[in-house]
């Protein structure tokens, strides 16, 4: 944290508060202050960047768009899930325009929106956009790649949110096997997937009736 500090502090004095190294220096005081669990302070560093780089970059500039993410994911780290709804939607809409259906950052920006849907208990528009992302990603980047594979895990989450058991062991199973096949062993989805098929089979209605 202290070394954010003075990076920060000293870009400001070298650079001034308006030169994009000072903007991405604030971006890594602000993510450090929401790791350490202060997400109020992330919050208040936030909201200055996505207002800076409007004002000097322009509202469409690409990394405009990634502080409005930011900040409406911290928005729903803190509980203010209205704002983060409101954010993601812009901000899907700005990607969607500005860069393109096929985009990194426009997958980015409807999973972040259907996680946020789920967060106000909107369920049904949390899968819909789920689903939407796993086919965008599986046609762009392919079956295999970590990113449509970590798609897959999200919407199973949404389906076992919304009661889907069945579509979400399926989708578990898959997942699983999927990323024990292309991933690294220790990679941080197959350990965030392996355990989600045996829980519910556990919770199923056939286990629970013997």
């Amino acid at each position: 944290m202290e070394l954010h500090e003075r990076t920060l502090a000293e870009r400001v004095r070298l650079l001034g508060e308006d030169h994009p190294d000072t903007f991405t220096s604030r971006n890594n005081l602000a993510t450090a202050y929401r790791a350490a669990g202060q997400p109020r302070r992330a919050v208040e560093l936030h909201e200055r960047i996505l207002s800076d780089r409007a004002r000097v970059l322009g509202a469409d500039h690409p990394a405009t768009l990634t502080s409005r993410n930011n900040l409406a994911e911290v928005y729903r780290a803190v509980g203010d899930v209205r704002r983060a709804v409101e954010l993601h939607e812009d901000n899907l809409a700005a990607r969607l325009r500005v860069l393109g259906e096929g985009h990194p950052a426009t997958f980015i920006s409807r999973n972040n929106l259907a996680e946020a849907y789920a967060s106000t208990g909107a369920l049904d528009r949390a899968v819909e956009l789920h689903e939407r992302n796993l086919a965008g990603r599986s046609r762009v980047l392919g079956e295999a790649n970590p990113a449509t594979l970590a798609s897959r895990n999200n919407l199973a989450e949404a389906y076992r949110a919304a009661g889907d058991t069945a579509r979400a062991l399926s989708l578990f199973e898959q997942t699983l096997t999927d990323a024990q096949r292309v991933l690294a062993p220790g990679h941080p989805l197959i350990a965030s997937v392996r355990h989600a098929p045996a829980a519910l089979r556990d919770q199923s209605p056939t286990r629970d009736a013997h």
